[in-house]
């Protein structure tokens, strides 16, 4: 079975998939964390992600590795935030994370997130859900999660919503068939209970 959770930066995403996963017994695949990946990777080798993108080989689950090395801390750091947002606006480099994507979600129990999963990367998913909350409190969870700035992340935030809406390949939108879960005023606990409940109802 495939859960497909999509949204914007700072809607939950990540910490929901990861609790639903961990609820359900699934394994939890984060596409974000594979761009920032390819973005680090292009980063410190000086060159154009769509050039490392099908080169790397990166792996998800509890820690981020990139070609064998953790990278689950680096790939969060502000300066490769802004770069990944850049390197999977390229169709290219979305292209062959998606080949890498559907290798892993062929097979097994997944909850997987990102801003196209169930756009794009698994459209036949069991479950697709999306999930949106205001822009304020994206950018205060956000804010809290690295310890900077609410109005900097409110700021860098706006430009990538405008830029993961907008891009030509594979923009930032609910699936069709996906449940739209606005997350504003609930708490974790609750948006997994809602998640794993429209689960178990679809499996």
């Amino acid at each position: 079975m495939v859960v497909a959770i999509d949204g914007p930066a700072g809607a939950g995403k990540s910490s929901v998939a990861r609790a639903v996963a961990a609820e359900l017994a699934f394994t939890y695949l984060d596409s974000g964390a594979m761009y920032r990946s390819v973005a680090l990777a292009a980063l410190e080798r000086g060159l154009a992600p769509a050039e490392v993108a099908p080169a790397v080989r990166i792996e998800v689950g509890e820690r981020v590795l990139l070609d064998g090395r953790d990278v689950t801390d680096a790939i969060r750091i502000p300066a490769v935030s802004e770069a990944a947002s850049r390197a999977a606006a390229d169709p290219d480099v979305r292209k062959a994370m998606v080949v890498q994507q559907r290798r892993l979600l062929s097979g097994g129990d997944w909850v997987a997130e990102g801003r196209d999963i169930g756009t794009v990367v698994a459209p036949d998913a069991d479950l697709k859900v999306f999930l949106t909350a205001s822009a304020a409190e994206r950018a205060r969870r956000r804010a809290a999660e690295l310890g900077v700035d609410q109005a900097l992340v409110l700021a860098e935030q706006t430009i990538r919503d405008e830029r993961d809406s907008t891009r030509a390949h594979s923009p930032l939108r609910p699936a069709p068939g996906a449940v739209v879960l606005d997350t504003t005023g609930l708490t974790l606990a609750e948006v997994v209970q809602r998640v794993v409940a429209l689960a178990s109802a679809r499996r």
